[in-house]
């Protein structure tokens, strides 16, 4: 049955398949034509009559400014308007003074040449315009600037961009002038601290009507062809750019992951009303696997060495234990996934003993270090249990959740942690399961002296040999598989979390199938998710390990895939 669509009374009124129907359909093609020839016609103008501009006129040039982008909405722009002929006065003195420094700093023909150029525009313009820039607000604080700092100033420069084009559209000629020092400026116009200046901007009526730049008639420049400025994906390697690393995998295409966006919007349910989880919904069906109701819990569990530094709050056999419940379907992990409809299937990477029955037999052959005093693996059998994982990535049917068994385990995932992200000992180096002051100390000790040992700068599969262990090796290899087939993988707590980061350290194309199912209570993994950029369907501080996470998770994502196959449609 199909059900009108509810359009809201606010807000964008357009459905999905509105905007799939005619994708161009925004468009203002009567406004183009003037928008485009205002935009090459624009100029610097240096010359200026003396008559006023109105107020009016002002006021729009100085909307338009303000209409600009900002970098989260923060709206950091300020317009000193500057109509005090001494205030212009003292500007031009400072402009006069400074070109004779730059002239001063120039070889002799373009000092000339910069001589020779009209800068009387700070005094004949009727108007001047101060831009400033508002930076009293911390970078953290404004969404965008944490990564770039300078981006308040970039909105500044977009909002000097629409007053010009608003002013060429009114009539107005505009010139840029930053032949100031900073400072001096802003003491002109008394700006306090923490405000900073972008220059200053002539307005009035122009005195010139300028065909082409003035910078390029006066031979100071030529405006270079548009090929010659376009760079398609990355800098050209023979330019002095790194050669593009290798891939072999590709997260679903644009087509895929806006489809989902268009059919989920068909949905009697507001976009996103399900938060996180539609998110991990939509990544799932982008996969093509929409339709799974089932799936895996892997398990890969190995003994450490390291554990005999005294890291952990357990003895070494608790892994063989575990494994063992793990095999008989009653560990916590195996009976999370019974409940949430996968099977278990449980990888002996390395635990002391006997080869255990019905286990998946993928331990290393080589000799294997501490951390601290030789390298956890041989870099053969990385590949060897890359490769293991890979297979079972590859065979695994509907969705794949991933969880790991190993005493010890938390300091080798810190220790890996530390060394793909160059991050601080301290800063990835939990309690574990069940430890107090004195084991945190002597893990953190031991990820710092590995550290040392193996360097920085490593890439993930020497870092997976010189830090890892070998049930995150296997993990690796299975996200990689899993990616390849296009399988979404279900992530448990910190270890599993590394051993997805190193996957897609290896491949970035492997991120699109993952979902975080957790996150645990362990130091660091916040750190190893915002560097996988996901956000986990769960936050209950779980300690528990052994997939059990990722199994509660996947019945979560189970359910919410079941709630997207039969939620009503709209018409």
């Amino acid at each position: 049955m199909s059900y009108p669509r509810p359009v809201p009374v606010i807000g964008d009124a357009t459905s999905a398949a509105q905007r799939a129907g005619d994708p161009a359909a925004w468009a203002m093609p009567e406004e183009a034509d003037g928008l485009y020839a205002v935009v090459a016609a624009r100029r610097d103008v240096r010359r200026y009559r003396p008559d006023p501009v109105p107020d009016d006129v002002l006021r729009r040039v100085l909307a338009a400014g303000h209409a600009a982008p900002s970098v989260g909405h923060s709206q950091p722009w300020r317009f000193v308007v500057v109509r005090d002929a001494a205030v212009r006065d003292r500007a031009a003195v400072l402009t006069d003074r400074e070109r004779l420094r730059q002239a001063a700093q120039l070889e002799p023909d373009a000092a000339r040449r910069l001589l020779d150029l009209q800068l009387e525009g700070v005094r004949e313009a009727p108007l001047g315009i101060v831009v400033c820039c508002d930076r009293r607000t911390p970078a953290a604080g404004v969404l965008g600037r944490a990564t770039f700092p300078d981006a308040d100033l970039w909105s500044c420069a977009a909002a000097i961009q629409n007053l010009w084009l608003a002013a060429r559209a009114e009539g107005l000629g505009m010139g840029w002038v930053t032949l100031f020092r900073p400072e001096e400026l802003a003491g002109l116009v008394g700006l306090p601290a923490g405000v900073a200046t972008l220059g200053w901007l002539c307005l009035g009526w122009p005195d010139e009507r300028p065909p082409a730049p003035g910078l390029e008639r006066a031979g100071w420049s030529r405006r270079l062809p548009l090929d010659a400025v376009v760079v398609e994906d990355r800098w050209p390697a023979d330019d002095g750019g790194p050669a593009a690393p290798p891939s072999h995998l590709r997260a679903p295409g644009r087509e895929a992951v806006v489809g989902v966006r268009d059919e989920a919007d068909r949905l009697l349910t507001p976009p996103g009303s399900l938060g996180v989880l539609d998110r991990a919904v939509d990544r799932v069906v982008a996969l093509g696997r929409g339709e799974v109701t089932s799936g895996t819990l892997v398990l890969a569990a190995a003994d450490h060495p390291v554990a005999a530094r005294g890291v952990s709050a357990y003895g070494g056999h608790v892994t063989r234990d575990v494994v063992r419940a793990a095999l008989a379907g009653s560990s916590v992990g195996a009976t999370a996934a019974a409940a949430a409809g996968l099977a278990t299937v449980v990888v002996d990477a390395g635990v002391a003993g006997d080869p255990l029955p019905r286990a998946v037999d993928a331990r290393p052959v080589g000799r294997r270090g501490d951390l601290v005093s030789a390298p956890a693996l041989t870099p053969a059998d990385v590949e060897r249990l890359l490769a293991a994982g890979r297979a079972l990535g590859t065979a695994a049917e509907g969705l794949l959740a991933l969880g790991e068994v190993g005493v010890g385990n938390t300091t080798v995932a810190a220790a890996l942690a530390a060394g793909l992200l160059g991050a601080d000992p301290a800063d990835v180096t939990g309690l574990g399961s069940g430890a107090d002051s004195e084991v945190l100390e002597r893990k953190r000790s031991v990820v710092a002296a590995a550290l040392a040992r193996a360097g920085t700068g490593l890439g993930p599969a020497r870092a997976l040999a010189e830090l890892g262990g070998p049930e995150l090796a296997v993990l690796t290899g299975a996200v990689l598989g899993a990616a390849q087939a296009r399988t979404p993988v279900v992530l448990d707590g910190f270890a599993v979390s590394v051993a997805a980061l190193a996957a897609v350290l290896l491949e970035p194309g492997a991120q699109a199938c993952l979902v975080a199912g957790q996150r645990s209570r362990e130091r660091g993994h916040d750190l190893v998710l915002q560097a996988l950029g996901l956000e986990p369907l769960l936050d209950l501080r779980l300690r528990a390990g052994e997939g059990a996470g990722a199994a509660l998770a996947a019945g979560l994502l189970l359910d919410g895939l079941r709630v997207r196959r039969t939620t009503a449609r709209v018409g």
